[in-house]
């Protein structure tokens, strides 16, 4: 069976941060290629004379950086170990659908729909979040339960690990931040960063994704779910 590690972050998924969109993300490949992936993101950032260790995020792209930012991107879309996929809410949606009012609870059934879709039980799979606070762990160890039970999973052979690490320490979790960072700025219609802007443009002319519709579940590449309420579903 093959193992498969699943990276994901999140962007602006806090409850009153005055911000319209959410969106939660992974960038997968397969397990015996993530060294190799990582040294390779790192070789990228020390090209363009940049500490090959330090953190790249959305909130760092700038017009003076835009090139080291288009070839992490270039990078992305040329290898095909790589995949994104994105769960992307209206918060909106999100207040006027209610969900009980337990905002915490909701994220981490957002990060259910984010990744049960991608496990099967051909593979096995091993899940990093970036770390959202310290008292999450309980509710990280629920999910590794659910997503355990979608799979009927119960000796833990599909979904072999759930565990938080810090972003900075992990290529792939970097690169998911800068993805989402890209579709939401998409959806919000901004255009105020050139750095950005060009980002945006080079994901949605080489994808051939708009980023702002719900793609085929099964689309490979640059794979978008946009979240609607249950009761809003077909």
């Amino acid at each position: 069976m093959q193992l498969i590690d699943i990276f994901c972050d999140e962007s602006a998924h806090l409850e009153r941060d005055g911000l319209p969109w959410m969106a939660l993300g992974a960038v997968w490949c397969p397990h015996d290629k993530t060294r190799e992936i990582a040294v390779r993101l790192r070789e990228i950032k020390a090209r363009h004379g940049f500490d090959p260790h330090a953190e790249v995020k959305w909130t760092k792209v700038s017009p003076a950086k835009a090139r080291l930012y288009l070839d992490l991107l270039d990078y992305f879309l040329d290898d095909d170990d790589l995949h994104f996929r994105a769960v992307v809410v209206d918060k909106q949606a999100h207040d006027a659908a209610g969900n009980g009012g337990d905002h915490d609870a909701w994220y981490y059934d957002l990060y259910f729909d984010l990744i049960e879709p991608l496990l099967h039980p051909a593979s096995r799979f091993r899940i990093y979040l970036d770390i959202k606070d310290t008292r999450s762990q309980e509710k990280v160890d629920r999910l590794h339960a659910v997503l355990c039970d979608s799979q009927l999973d119960f000796d833990r052979e599909i979904v072999e690990r759930l565990q938080q690490v810090r972003s900075h320490e992990v290529e792939q979790v970097q690169l998911a931040d800068l993805l989402l960072g890209a579709v939401t700025y998409a959806n919000r219609g901004l255009n105020t960063n050139a750095g950005k802007v060009a980002f945006v443009d080079r994901l949605r002319e080489r994808s051939g994704r708009q980023l702002t519709r719900t793609t085929l579940r099964r689309e490979p590449k640059v794979n978008l779910y946009f979240w609607k309420p249950r009761s809003q579903r077909t």
